[in-house]
């Protein structure tokens, strides 16, 4: 089998790491396109893929193919390739907003669709990518295409109704962690700590903290309790978060990202 990339920039390149890291293929069994043709390069320095002279190129060589671009540059791309695409080859596409619907009007004829939506953690083999098919994609291709996106993370098959809401609750929350993760190490930093340490100490208590609910099952309510001692440190910082609005700021960035993927 072979696997074709259109684009191999930060999130392509991670994505066939990581596939490439966990046997799922070789490198050889790889083949990918970019207008930046160091990204090409680079990977085949790496992981040994293989450089496509061109994105029609990168289709005609492959049985599965990713749209790993920007959501802007979907449409001019769709157009290049889509008399190339064969009946049997599916594409999978990464991009918040584009619909099947959409997709398969912009192919203008029946094509084998996927969509994904990994998020940037697949760099460290971390991800979480919510998948979901058109129609005339079989159970035992949704399965290969699981399989193949398992190699840089979790996947979860989830009706395309849910897909905006993973563009918000996965797809873009990575910005929201970070800058959690940030704020907790400035106040380390305030309170003395070395700005290298505070951001690794702030790092792994998020990093242990979501390995806690991933791993236990438990509520995370129930885990926030067990570190709020009565008329301890915590509860008092809890009560602070809440006071300035802590959890409405998430809920309503969630649900402007999730309305932002939809107008898209």
């Amino acid at each position: 089998m072979k696997l074709g990339f259109i684009g191999a920039g930060n999130m392509g390149g991670a994505m066939m790491r990581g596939i490439i890291a966990k046997g799922i293929l070789k490198g050889n069994e790889i083949i990918a396109s970019d207008p930046v043709k160091e990204n090409v390069q680079k990977l085949n320095k790496e992981c040994g893929i293989t450089a496509g002279k061109n994105n029609p190129d990168t289709v005609k060589k492959s049985d599965i193919v990713v749209l790993s671009i920007k959501p802007q540059y979907y449409e001019e791309a769709i157009h290049e390739i889509a008399s190339h695409i064969k009946a049997e080859q599916i594409i999978v596409t990464i991009a918040p907003g584009k619909t099947l619907e959409w997709l398969t009007g912009q192919f203008g004829k029946p094509v084998k669709l996927v969509r994904a939506m990994p998020n940037t953690p697949a760099m460290v083999g971390e991800g979480i990518t919510g998948i979901c098919r058109s129609d005339n994609v079989t159970d035992a291709e949704l399965e290969m295409i699981r399989e193949i996106m398992s190699g840089f993370g979790i996947v979860e098959v989830i009706p395309e109704k849910l897909m905006d809401a993973v563009v918000a609750v996965s797809g873009s929350s990575p910005a929201f962690v970070f800058m959690f993760i940030e704020s907790l190490a400035d106040g380390a930093v305030a309170e003395g700590m070395p700005r290298a340490q505070a951001y690794r100490f702030a790092a792994q208590a998020v990093l242990g903290s979501a390995k806690m609910v991933l791993e236990t099952g438990k509520h995370p309510a129930e885990l926030k309790d067990m570190v709020c001692s009565p008329g301890g440190t915590t509860i008092d910082a809890v009560r602070t978060l809440e006071e300035y609005g802590f959890r409405s700021a998430v809920e309503e960035a969630v649900a402007v990202c999730a309305e932002k993927s939809r107008s898209m």
